[in-house]
């Protein structure tokens, strides 16, 4: 029966270059293949308690980091579920962040949207005007919008937000989807005041799908406390209770928590600061390339400088070769790029530089890509 299940052919480590799913290193693969354990014994409450330290850092918090078997799609909902009392806005600019917003009003709450074209980012002094107009008390932002590759300004808008609870004497929540930011960046969520931070397993931390990560302030705990309604699965006071003994409230995926340990010990070997310098080099040499090269077929940097992400690069696509057929002739020399997301599908495609990816690897990705260009 095993033999006829469909697998991808084996390439080389370092030219999957998808914005997620992203490439995960072998050792983390085999990490595995351990027998699986009990999720109540003290097995498993050693294996959370030894990744905690690490998880914290790649966070930036002394709060804790609650592990969620789910996509981050689901701790967005736990964030709407416990973090929104009544009415949020939601800053949107790509379909990730569409999809926040969306959350918003199909968990019952009140949502007001504050648009910017795909490609934009959202203005500070915009988020304040709308928010000093009072009744709201939550923000949904997603950091690095993996369709456009845009980064929005996290620090300057976390400002605006507190300015804005002054002005109007209401507390307001920020809540901030950092998927492809958390693990590729220095996302500061202590100090910077986030209320509610998460990412999922498979973007920038470099493991498989399947594990969601979030750090919630002691006021977000504060306010679940007070909501009725917060559902069962993502009810961050029970992943409160259960983290405390370092297990989770519902059966978690112990296979992906091997993989969690594993790659944990990776990071820490590496740095979170080096990490994030990583992932910086390798941007800043993907937007290199596109400005100096991209002219000669039709290629452009989609995100406006200054506001592009440190792992996932957007490329607009006005020349000879569609997008799609870019995308087809990396696919056939054995490298692996992301297609152009939504909206965008047929006019860009995206390199996601993030994980155990290195400037090297990257380099040998562009020249493949010059090929490939003609």
């Amino acid at each position: 029966m095993t033999d006829t299940l469909p697998r991808p052919a084996p390439t080389d480590f370092g030219r999957f270059f998808l914005p997620g799913p992203t490439e995960v290193h072998p050792d983390v693969l085999h990490a595995m293949t351990a027998p699986v354990i009990g999720h109540r014994g003290p097995e498993l409450s050693g294996l959370l308690a030894a990744v905690d330290p690490v998880l914290r850092d790649l966070f930036r918090t002394t709060r804790p980091v609650y592990v969620a078997s789910s996509s981050a799609t689901g701790l967005m909902e736990g964030a709407i579920r416990n973090g929104v009392r009544r009415r949020a806005l939601s800053l949107v600019n790509g379909a990730f962040s569409e999809r926040f917003a969306a959350l918003v009003t199909d968990c019952g709450r009140e949502g007001e949207r504050y648009d910017v074209p795909a490609g934009h980012a959202h203005t500070p002094d915009e988020v304040f005007n709308r928010l000093r107009a009072g009744g709201f008390d939550a923000v949904t932002i997603v950091h690095s919008e993996t369709s456009t590759g845009v980064l929005d300004p996290l620090t300057e808008i976390a400002e605006a937000v507190r300015r804005a609870e002054t002005e109007t004497g209401e507390e307001i929540l920020l809540l901030v989807d950092g998927v492809t930011s958390v693990g590729g960046m220095l996302v500061e969520a202590r100090t910077w005041g986030l209320d509610f931070l998460l990412t999922g397993s498979q973007k920038a931390m470099a493991l498989p799908p399947g594990l969601a990560f979030g750090t919630a302030s002691e006021r977000m705990m504060e306010r679940a406390r007070t909501i009725s309604g917060r559902g069962q699965y993502f009810d961050l006071i029970e992943f409160d209770v259960y983290w405390r003994k370092h297990q989770t409230p519902n059966t978690p995926a112990v296979s992906l928590l091997y993989a969690l340990a594993a790659q944990a010990e990776r990071i820490a070997a590496e740095g979170v600061e080096a990490r994030a310098a990583r992932h910086w080099a390798m941007a800043e040499r993907t937007w290199r390339w596109v400005e100096e090269q991209g002219s000669r077929w039709g290629l452009s940097l989609f995100a406006p400088p200054g506001r592009r992400s440190p792992t996932v690069t957007t490329i607009a696509v006005n020349g000879a070769l569609p997008a799609t057929e870019i995308c087809k002739g990396m696919t056939k020399r054995g490298w692996t790029l992301g297609t152009g997301y939504g909206s965008l599908k047929d006019t860009t495609f995206r390199i996601g530089h993030m994980g155990e990816h290195t400037v090297d690897e990257l380099e040998a990705l562009l020249a493949t890509l010059e090929e490939v260009l003609g």
